[in-house]
């Protein structure tokens, strides 16, 4: 008798359903997937948008309130931009930590340690001066629309005067030893492809120590259309016309003033509440004040992200809530700013101050030191804000 040979089955099952899928792929494939892992939405993506970073003038330079850098081009190195922007280059290599003579990656973002001329017209910017905060209103979307109009020619009429552009400006992160751009995109609620994008990071998204990093901004979401009324001129087919208000729903009925009650007379067995003493005043909001002082500014959202309080030089900086310190980095001017991750993505940010008692990391709670109210020549006070996410909003009705 032959034995017979058993041919593995491991190979034939593995072509047989290499072809069942490739047979499958002939179709479209629209597998709903939400119910895996929690449930699947894109709401999260949608949340995280962000816009695209500005265009530079043709020396590279973006130009902000608080900050300039520039963008590197295809084969620059460090001396190339230092001599398009008209600034030493040990000093630019001092300030973004990177040698004089390396390859810039193409959009490569170099941080300027102080300001050089503003982009105009002259440099090929888009506009005139840093980019500030829009702050349009319907008179001037109309006095544009008729500036636009086409005008009748006038001979020898003076040019247009280029607008200021406008837009956010982003938080410049300086990297930390042991940061990557995947923990810096998750400290700022921000994709790291956008981070990379903003940066010009490369494929491996490298970052080194000392590398000022913009975070992307968040793209401004469209305007809410207007509520119109409801069309009742038309009426679906069967369906009956809409039964108009009776004119006397149109205003309340008058006041009943045919019967007058007599004032009510205080009760003399109940005590009288003495109001000669002031009670102690309480926090019992969500967060409490940074500083105990004066609020000098408030929050206004484009032009003021914060509240600014004012205070006695030195006084202590407290944590307006629990949290861990997510962040401490610096102005363009060098002044420490604070930032402590609390719970339900919400963010502070303390700017305006010195003597860092905490550190990156450092789990703090509510009302504890974390620096003190920086000594300027002007008014002392911190600046302090609060963001769900990357998004400010008004801490004032935390401290309700």
């Amino acid at each position: 008798m032959i034995p017979t040979l058993q041919r593995p089955r491991g190979p034939l099952m593995i072509a047989t359903c290499g072809l069942l899928v490739l047979a499958a792929c002939e179709e479209p494939l629209d597998f709903d997937l939400r119910g895996l892992g929690g449930g699947f939405t894109t709401a999260e993506a949608a949340q995280n948008a962000t816009a695209d970073r500005p265009e530079p003038d043709d020396r590279g330079v973006i130009s902000y309130p608080n900050y300039q850098v520039a963008v590197a081009k295809r084969g620059d190195t460090l001396q190339d931009v230092a001599t398009r922007v008209g600034l030493p280059v040990a000093e630019l290599a001092s300030f973004n930590g990177v040698e004089t003579d390396v390859p810039l990656r193409n959009g490569e973002i170099i941080a300027l340690p102080r300001r050089v001329s503003e982009p105009s017209a002259s440099t090929g910017a888009i506009g005139t001066g840093p980019i500030q905060p829009s702050s349009v209103d319907v008179t001037t979307l109309a006095g544009n629309a008729i500036d636009n109009s086409a005008p009748t020619p006038v001979a020898n009429a003076p040019t247009a005067t280029p607008l200021p552009q406008t837009g956010q400006e982003p938080i410049r992160h300086r990297v930390e030893r042991g940061e990557t751009a995947f923990t810096i995109a998750r400290l700022y609620q921000v994709p790291a492809k956008s981070l990379a994008e903003w940066n010009g990071l490369g494929a491996d998204f490298a970052v080194r120590e000392g590398q000022y990093l913009l975070i992307p901004v968040a793209r401004a979401n469209a305007p809410a259309q207007p509520a119109t009324a409801p069309d009742t001129a038309t009426t679906a087919p069967g369906a009956g016309s809409p039964t108009p208000l009776p004119p006397s729903s149109a205003k309340p009925l008058p006041e009943d003033d045919t019967a007058n009650p007599p004032a009510a007379t205080p009760d003399p067995d109940k005590p009288v509440a003495d109001v000669g003493q002031t009670s102690a005043s309480t926090q019992s909001g969500e967060m409490s004040l940074p500083v105990q002082g004066t609020i000098i500014r408030d929050y206004a959202k484009g032009r003021n992200e914060g509240v600014d309080i004012q205070a006695a030089p030195g006084t202590a900086v407290s944590a307006a809530a629990g949290g861990t310190v997510a962040a401490i980095t610096e102005s363009a001017e060098g002044v420490p700013i604070i930032v402590v991750r609390h719970p339900d993505n919400l963010l502070t940010v303390y700017a305006n101050v010195t003597d860092v008692s905490v550190a990156k990391g450092d789990t703090v709670s509510r009302g504890q030191s974390i620096a003190k109210l920086r000594d300027t020549s002007d008014t002392a006070y911190v600046h302090f804000e609060v963001r769900d996410g990357f998004d400010s909003v008004n801490p004032n009705p935390f401290f309700e």
